[in-house]
């Protein structure tokens, strides 16, 4: 799954709604993908603090900010945006 990856780890054991997700390491930040329809559900994209991360979700064939001015934040405040929000599941 993760290769050794905390991030990865805390995301796979995080409690998610619809099926879960699988998360993969792409390019400097985590890609989440429904388990259930294999569909994007939400980037994660590493900041250079290390502590934060920002939060995309995928709109009309492109990652694009999660909220009008971005939501950047600690991991768990992030996992919880992202499941707790039905916009990410459609």
């Amino acid at each position: 799954m993760g290769s050794g990856d905390p991030v990865i780890g805390r995301i796979a054991a995080y409690p998610w709604p619809r099926g879960g997700v699988e998360a993969r390491r792409v390019r400097g930040g985590y890609t989440l993908i429904s388990a259930r329809t294999g569909a994007p559900v939400a980037r994660l994209k590493l900041l250079p603090s290390g502590d934060r991360l920002e939060v995309l979700w995928w709109r009309r064939d492109a990652w694009k900010p999660a909220r009008p001015f971005g939501a950047v934040l600690p991991l768990d405040d992030a996992l919880a945006l992202i499941g707790d929000k039905p916009a990410f599941w459609i």
